[in-house]
């Protein structure tokens, strides 16, 4: 299959899927989709069995799909640019101080736990994996995703103040997530008698805040350039330009892509680029890439749906994802916790928050994405399976009872009060 029928298929069979929720399902538009997308990833194996011919269309679309290459380098800036630039800001700025307390300390709190929670669970079931790569294996499940999570949350309950921790937090901890995932992954590389903490802690570093600065750098040229015209269809295309040029730059320098558009997208989102009261760019301009953000979404999270023809099937496949979704729980909630308990004067958090914190965070595409760039190994079969269960077990179990959680929560507190 060559580029365009690959992006045919895959548009033809996105609009299929959002038009069967849409019309059929009525779920909520990440969940329902990713259900079908699921279900005809499971007719497309069972037929590809019983008469190799008879799926090949959908067997080549997801065999051809590079997921990694595409979610990372392509689908990646555009969404959480989306994301960021839409964000209100003003409430990022109350909440700014749990936000980064846990996109930080939180994603490495959650690696490490994660880590040592899942090393010793699968030693006792007889499941061999050196204690590197079940560090390797939090730091693609710890960051939650921007995509996942404001496709569920959009129409929650939730109060302003979690609502925009929540969101804020999953812009964030991807950058930070991927900078330990690059990190740990090269110590693997150099092996436990060579590791080079000081080199380790020279990329992360790089990687950070480069990544930041870039982006600032990008935003204010690029908003600018957009509030000095008046021409619709030209600020638009200094937007893309904008999120484009980040993606080659970051990537030629080793800059983390997902801060460098996140503070692109924030600071621009910020500013209204509107030169007099009857413009209204900077209103149609968020339209534009609140447009690009769902239809993305609707693609990528068909995408993930199809990725299950691609993975291993192991004989103990479904215990790993079963001991990975019970330690990425308790990791995540710890990772709440110990932050609250020992900054609570500084956080607006409070400890009823931390069961809704807790299940709020949904795994997607860039989990599966970074556990599919992983090198050739013995262990990354074993990490490909457990990512999968995670993010399918988070966007449509807690998905779907996230609304119920909220609800339940605060009925209790008002029948307490």
């Amino acid at each position: 299959m060559d580029m365009f029928e690959i992006i045919a298929l895959l548009v033809i069979v996105s609009a299929a899927c959002s038009y069967l929720n849409a019309r059929v399902m009525k779920l909520p538009g990440t969940i329902g989709i990713i259900s079908i997308a699921i279900v005809l990833s499971i007719i497309t194996i069972a037929i590809d069995r019983l008469n190799p011919g008879a799926a090949r269309y959908l067997t080549a679309l997801a065999k051809n799909i590079n997921f990694s290459g595409t979610v990372l380098n392509v689908m990646l800036g555009f969404l959480l640019f989306a994301g960021s630039f839409n964000l209100n800001t003003q409430r990022l700025k109350k909440e700014m101080r749990p936000v980064l307390i846990l996109s930080t300390v939180g994603v490495i709190f959650s690696t490490i736990l994660f880590g040592f929670l899942f090393y010793y669970a699968a030693s006792l079931f007889d499941i061999k994996i050196p204690l590197v790569y079940c560090f390797l294996f939090g730091a693609l499940v710890s960051p939650t995703d921007p995509v996942a999570v404001g496709g569920i949350i959009k129409g929650s309950k939730l109060p302003a103040n979690l609502e925009t921790i929540i969101l804020g937090e999953s812009l964030f901890n991807d950058g930070i997530g991927l900078v330990l995932f690059i990190t740990i992954l090269e110590i693997t590389k150099s092996g436990n008698d060579h590791i080079d903490f000081a080199k380790a802690a020279v990329l992360f570093a790089r990687e950070v805040f480069g990544g930041i600065a870039l982006g600032t750098v990008f935003g204010f040229v690029a908003f600018r350039l957009m509030k000095s015209i008046t021409d619709f269809q030209t600020i638009v295309l200094v937007s893309l330009g904008l999120v484009m040029s980040i993606c080659v730059v970051a990537a030629q320098f080793h800059l983390s892509i997902p801060l460098a558009v996140v503070s692109a997208g924030l600071f621009t989102g910020n500013r209204s680029i509107n030169i007099d009261s009857k413009e209204h760019s900077q209103q149609s301009l968020e339209k534009i890439w609140m447009l690009i953000d769902e239809m993305l979404n609707t693609i990528l999270f068909v995408m993930i749906g199809l990725q299950m023809v691609n993975l291993p099937f192991l004989n103990n496949y479904w215990l790993i994802g079963g001991i990975a979704i019970l330690m990425i729980l308790i990791a995540r909630w710890l990772s709440i916790m110990l932050p609250l308990t020992f900054l609570r004067r500084t956080l607006n958090i409070n400890y009823g928050s931390i069961n809704i914190l807790t299940w709020a965070g949904l795994r997607g595409g860039i989990s599966i994405a970074l556990a599919l760039s992983l090198p050739l190994t013995p262990y990354r079969h074993l990490i490909l399976s457990g990512s999968y269960f995670i993010v399918i077990f988070s966007i449509i179990i807690q998905g779907l009872s996230l609304g119920k959680l909220i609800n339940f929560s605060y009925r209790k507190r008002e029948e307490a009060a």
